[in-house]
């Protein structure tokens, strides 16, 4: 690996703007402030189809695609989440790519890397703590210990903490009353770091989330709490980005990590916006499929940060198509024209969903080795006569070689496209009702015919409009394995009824979080842990 300092140098960054964490990956002590005259980079979103267990590779294409990008000549910077215990230790495994296509130091990056999420976690519970302490010690801000709404954090998954009881065998030295864990990258404070633009906007929107009401139904805010300041102490350092590089010593900017079924699911913005000044190109990822990250990074990320994305590469297998067109998971070695072709439907579902927005459409098709000839020029012919633009892409096998086809074809939408972004819903327009938003993403980006709402639902956003919270940003909570809100359901149907059985407020990150489905803000084990298999 290059050496950090040189890694950073090669950035523009000078030494005395990099906090090194060993020799091998640093903070970089830079916003986008920094440069008010520099003109921004490209903007490059990699995302994908439905996520499958055959494995989709949006990672890997995205620090291939960067690799291949720098091998053609461009100055690309990949932009890049970080990734949680949760699904390190049960099924996903790390978050850093595959092979040639990977990020190091590798096992740092996916464990306790620079200490970012500790931090948040630290914060996250100090919260709670104080919101607790705070009642026991003779309540003055009337707080109703059943209207306790913040919850604590832990980044596991760990399902004996969804439901849990608040409570003491010693009742004098304690509040007793219901709540629950989230997983650290589901937790609002999770979103505010990643949707700020520099430490103050963190800290401001830190202070306007909803803690707790009072008996009277007032709601009770962190601003309340008076630990401005000491979260600012806990979160100083990790609001500044880290930079690691590729296997081919390529620089890459990692930083936040939100879940995409349970929260937005993209970087910083503050890395975003850095990486759009030291680089030309900027290429970065929003989790699971196009239906989830995608849609909230075109439509919150974007929106709120000002954001225009220039090119989307939505990444496909062979293998998913195949799954999605019927074939069982130990039989996807074999060929089976047919069956990738009948499961096509949710790649041309998520291809349309990218369009609406518009913006370039570039189809990535991750290869695999059990890939055949004839599948993959049958899937390249079927692209082709869709009028959309697509390649092959072996980066996971061969480095940044195997992305110089899709790399070219990046380059070339980036030089000659005319992208005109429009969001498929505009923030903050109180002409737009919490439910026309729903309603909105349900049934143009899932193909749902009919949405429906649980009495609490109702009650919900009744009172979060008349609050004042009309104009809010939706990020919907949903399954990440089906266009539905049932796992079960794959390919791309139609008419189906989305339920949303609670909603949530994030006021600080400005959300409102529609929950649907089984969808969990804690995860569980799988039976048998990655943890088990290390």
């Amino acid at each position: 690996m290059k050496n950090i300092l040189k890694l950073a140098n090669e950035l523009s960054v000078q030494d005395e703007k990099v906090i090194p964490f060993g020799w091998d990956k640093a903070k970089i002590d830079l916003t986008a402030e920094d440069f008010p005259n520099k003109k921004n980079g490209k903007l490059v979103l990699v995302t994908a189809i439905t996520p499958t267990k055959a494995g989709e590779g949006k990672t890997t294409t995205t620090i291939g695609l960067h690799d291949g990008l720098r091998k053609i000549g461009v100055n690309s910077l990949a932009v890049l989440r970080e990734p949680s215990l949760g699904p390190v230790f049960g099924v996903k495994g790390g978050a850093v790519g595959a092979l040639k296509s990977t990020i190091v130091p590798s096992d740092d990056i996916n464990l306790h890397f620079t200490g970012d999420f500790h931090a948040l976690t630290s914060s996250i519970n100090l919260i709670a703590a104080i919101i607790e302490n705070s009642v026991f010690q003779g309540n003055k801000l009337g707080i109703n210990p059943d209207r306790i709404v913040w919850t604590r954090a832990l980044d596991m998954n760990d399902r004996s903490l969804r439901d849990i009881t608040v409570t003491s065998s010693d009742s004098k030295h304690s509040i007793t009353h219901k709540s629950e864990f989230v997983i650290t990258v589901a937790s609002e404070l999770m979103a505010i770091f990643c949707i700020s633009n520099n430490e103050e906007e963190f800290l401001d929107r830190t202070e306007k989330i909803i803690v707790a009401y009072t008996f009277d139904e007032t709601p009770v805010t962190v601003k309340d709490l008076g630990i401005r300041n000491a979260i600012k102490k806990l979160m100083h350092t990790a609001l500044k980005p880290n930079l690691v590089q590729t296997l081919e010593e390529n620089p890459v900017l990692v930083h936040g990590g939100p879940f995409a079924n349970i929260a937005h699911g993209c970087n910083s913005v503050i890395a975003t916006k850095l990486g759009l000044k030291l680089a030309d190109v900027v290429v970065t990822e929003a989790g699971f499929g196009a239906d989830l990250g995608a849609e909230k990074f075109l439509d919150i990320k974007c929106q709120r940060a000002g954001l225009k994305p220039d090119c989307v590469v939505l990444v496909a297998t062979v293998r998913a198509l195949k799954l999605h067109g019927g074939v069982k998971f130990d039989l996807l070695d074999n060929e089976n024209v047919q069956a990738m072709e009948n499961g096509a439907c949710n790649l041309w579902k998520h291809a349309e969903n990218m369009s609406r927005y518009g913006v370039p459409v570039i189809i990535a098709i991750n290869r695999f080795p059990s890939d055949t000839d004839l599948e993959v020029n049958t899937l390249l012919k079927m692209i082709k006569d869709r009028n959309y633009c697509g390649t092959i892409n072996t980066a996971a096998l061969d480095g940044g070689v195997g992305a110089e086809n899709l790399a070219n074809l990046v380059k070339d939408a980036l030089e000659n496209g005319k992208p005109e972004f429009k969001p498929l819903y505009p923030i903050g327009n109180e002409s737009w009702s919490i439910k026309d938003k729903i309603g909105k993403i349900c049934s143009e980006i899932y193909g749902a015919g009919n949405v429906i709402y649980t009495d609490l639902a109702n009650e919900q956003i009744a009172k979060y409009e008349s609050m004042g919270y009309k104009g809010l940003a939706v990020c919907m909570a949903k399954t990440p394995n089906s266009l539905t809100d049932d796992a079960k359901i794959l390919g791309a149907p139609t008419g189906f009824t989305v339920t949303v059985r609670e909603v949530r407020l994030s006021a600080g990150a400005g959300f409102i979080v529609p929950l649907t489905g089984a969808v969990m803000t804690m995860p569980g084990l799988p039976k048998e842990p990655l943890a088990t298999k290390m």
